[in-house]
């Protein structure tokens, strides 16, 4: 349940076309529904302004389609599902009229919203092999209402690449920053943006990589400012951060 039913529900109490009781019904039975495997948290909306986001990984096709009942029973109208395996959404596609984006392993339910943040989130990806974590957080940000760019392969092997870029950079409100090898991406372009720089380090790279952990550390020791890290290959955190920092309003300012 989010603001936004609640507000209707308070408004058909008022002109009396909804009971007290069974608005305090609804209330009460709201916040989750216990599924056995899961307990489905229906307030999220309502206390972050994101509805809850399913994890795929480890659920069965059975469990996240019960979760997804769930969800529409209480009034959600769109689902994002991360991390979603190509056999689980065949399975989803029909009976929940999933939309599966492959190469992100992202399923959606209800489609994407128009965008309503103050501005654009640029995605950069420095290389090909990086867009699967790159499309992750771009498509998570689009589905929490922000209008993305996407910039890849602009990876520092090329500089001039990503230099070519340098209006979108500089009209962005958030950058997400994808790269694996070195990990010298983000550092790069918070040093000609004006804006928060969300580095993602992926598992892309050669042994002496470690998996990311190069990359990690090298973007945690950035020596720009404004360059902010998530967990190695989370496009996901970083989309979901950009899109925050995208919606943030007068009001959460002090």
């Amino acid at each position: 349940m989010d603001e936004k039913h609640v507000r209707t529900m308070l408004a058909a109490v008022a002109d009396g076309s909804c009971p007290i009781d069974k608005a305090l019904t609804s209330l009460k039975t709201a916040p989750f529904s216990d599924l056995g495997y899961a307990k489905v948290d229906h307030h999220r909306a309502l206390r972050q302004g994101v509805a809850e986001i399913i994890y795929g990984e480890g659920k069965t096709a059975a469990q996240i389609r019960g979760i997804c009942d769930s969800m529409a029973t209480a009034g959600q109208e769109r689902v994002l599902i991360t991390r979603l395996d190509a056999d689980k959404a065949a399975i989803l596609h029909e009976p929940l009229f999933l939309d599966y984006h492959p190469e992100a392993r992202i399923g959606i339910i209800g489609g994407i919203p128009e965008p309503d943040g103050n501005g654009t989130v640029v995605v950069a990806a420095a290389g090909t092999s990086d867009l699967a974590v790159a499309e992750e957080a771009a498509l998570t940000a689009e589905m929490l209402g922000s209008s993305v760019v996407r910039l890849y392969d602009v990876g520092v092997a090329g500089i001039h690449r990503l230099l070519a870029h340098a209006d979108d950079i500089e009209q962005a409100c958030v950058v997400v920053a994808v790269a694996g090898m070195e990990g010298a991406l983000p550092s790069v372009i918070a040093g000609i943006a004006s804006c928060p720089v969300i580095a993602v380090p992926t598992s892309v790279g050669y042994g002496a990589s470690f998996g990311g952990v190069a990359a990690l550390l090298a973007m945690l020791n950035s020596c720009a400012s404004g360059v902010s890290v998530v967990n190695i290959d989370n496009g996901f955190g970083a989309g979901y951060q950009a899109s925050m920092i995208n919606h943030v309003s007068s009001r959460h300012v002090r």
